[in-house]
């Protein structure tokens, strides 16, 4: 498997290529989030290619939020982009570290201005909803192969919600598809997508 090196909080850590990243990320749309039914517009973008990818590796604070204002800025100049992913394999690994970013990412977003433009949602293999424990499945409607920042355009969200019937009914079925599913079976999935040369 190519990969890189790279020292992160004095821990060597071997991390895929980007090519590999974004191979594993497209994976995870294709198998779970549209595969699994967890976001209904997810195969559209996927079909019309109007998703774009941005891995880094060398995540501290200080890059990531310059990344977050850079994928803004090119949301504003590229139409054809509806929603980006900024991957951040080796980095926020603890899903605390994870939301503590994503509170700072949104801070930064409604500071430039961006608030009702752009939207944030969030991901990570350690995803841990309220109220639940580890091993439950739900959490697996929102585990991902790397931490990583969904934007999402705020008028093609309100586009898509608006002619989707029963739009508030998905995050339910999502929970129950996974509790339906087991465990074991939505670890495969995620597992599945991390095999190396794809």
């Amino acid at each position: 498997m190519p990969v890189v090196s790279m020292k992160y909080n004095k821990i060597d850590m071997r991390i895929p290529t980007d090519e590999i990243v974004i191979a594993q990320t497209k994976r995870w749309i294709t198998d779970i989030v549209a595969g699994c039914g967890f976001c209904p517009f997810a195969a559209k973008e996927l079909q019309r290619q109007a998703v774009h990818y941005e891995v880094l590796v060398e995540a501290e604070l200080k890059l990531v939020l310059e990344a977050v204002m850079r994928l803004a800025y090119q949301l504003d100049n590229d139409k054809a982009i509806v929603t980006s992913l900024l991957i951040m394999p080796g980095s926020f690994q603890k899903f605390q570290d994870y939301l503590d970013l994503v509170d700072m990412a949104e801070t930064l977003l409604i500071n430039e201005k961006y608030d009702g433009i752009y939207q944030l949602a969030s991901f990570h293999p350690e995803y841990l909803f309220a109220g639940t424990n580890s091993n439950d499945p739900s959490n697996y409607t929102n585990r991902s192969p790397y931490p990583m920042l969904h934007f999402l355009r705020e008028e093609s969200v309100t586009r898509a919600v608006d002619g989707y019937p029963d739009i508030e009914l998905v995050p339910e079925r999502n929970i129950r598809f996974a509790k339906e599913k087991g465990l074991l079976h939505m670890q495969q999935l995620l597992a599945a997508c991390m095999v190396d040369g794809i």
